[in-house]
């Protein structure tokens, strides 16, 4: 006869929080989504401007949150303390290494990006200004979406799904109070604003819990790297917007190659990126196998 046995009611006790505060910045995403359709268009700016910023999010969130769990999980259940703080700080400065230059990017060339990928037919240059600036509010949450999927890895990691689950409910909460109340005077782009606001405000409250449990602490490398990502950075934006503007002819709205410049252009700066972060030490190959 089948029978739920304990094991089976811990798992599914542990799986349902985790579901809903992982999958928090797409349910903010939704509420937004549905009380944007209240205006015309609006959903459509919304949908392209989080299709673009998800792929970094994909990347420098998901992704390094689901690789470090099992070893996280492991060096937790082992009290190897050691590693674990190697691991954490990595991880934290990993995430913040792919998703700085892509906020920038997202933040300082949001018009054109859209426009290259978007902006075609019935998507007039109306709708690429109207998604372009969506995306520019979404980008200024990116770390802290990144942030989020890490320090709730931190936390999963001791077998509680509980306190995201509830930071979570705050952050949608909050998301929805600022969206309702402004989005008579501010229309559709309260949005993103609301979605921004809410994600740093789990981000936060995720940062300090963990520190406040000793479940993390910030080594004594950690600094120096963080400000050696923040030179590759500035180093790295200078270029980019040097190159914006010196070939602004190939991003203009009427340019049939525009996408194929974008492309160029991000693959060519994130190239510099990655070789003055070597350079410098801020980076290195063996990092992205967070390997500890």
């Amino acid at each position: 006869n089948f029978r739920i046995d304990n094991k089976i009611k811990f798992f599914f006790k542990k799986l349902l929080p985790s579901i809903f505060s992982s999958g928090v910045t797409q349910i903010n995403i939704l509420v937004g989504t549905i009380i944007a359709s209240f205006q015309a268009s609006a959903v459509s700016y919304l949908y392209y401007a989080d299709r673009i910023y998800q792929i970094n999010l994909a990347i420098a969130g998901i992704a390094i949150s689901i690789i470090i769990l099992p070893n996280l999980s492991r060096y937790v259940e082992s009290k190897n303390k050691s590693k674990l703080e190697i691991l954490q700080n990595k991880s934290l400065e990993l995430s913040l290494f792919l998703s700085l230059p892509a906020t920038l990017a997202l933040i300082f060339a949001s018009e054109e990006i859209v426009s290259a990928l978007f902006g075609y037919g019935s998507f007039d240059k109306e709708s690429v200004k109207s998604s372009a600036l969506a995306l520019f509010y979404f980008a200024l949450g990116l770390p802290a979406f990144s942030m989020i999927k890490i320090f709730s890895s931190f936390v999963f990691a001791r077998n509680d799904t509980k306190t995201p689950f509830y930071f979570s409910l705050i952050s949608v909460i909050v998301n929805i109070i600022i969206s309702v109340s402004f989005f008579s005077k501010l229309g559709f782009i309260i949005i993103p604003i609301a979605t921004t606001i809410s994600s740093w405000l789990n981000g936060l409250l995720l940062m300090v819990f963990v520190l406040n449990k000793n479940y993390f602490s910030f080594n004594n490398s950690f600094f120096m790297q963080l400000f050696k990502i923040f030179i590759s950075n500035l180093i790295c934006l200078g270029l980019f917007k040097i190159s914006i503007n010196y070939f602004s002819n190939y991003f203009i709205f009427s340019n049939s190659y525009k996408f194929l410049a974008i492309i160029l252009l991000v693959f060519l700066t994130f190239a510099f990126y990655l070789l003055i972060s070597i350079l410098i030490k801020a980076f290195k190959m063996s990092d992205i196998k967070l390997n500890y």
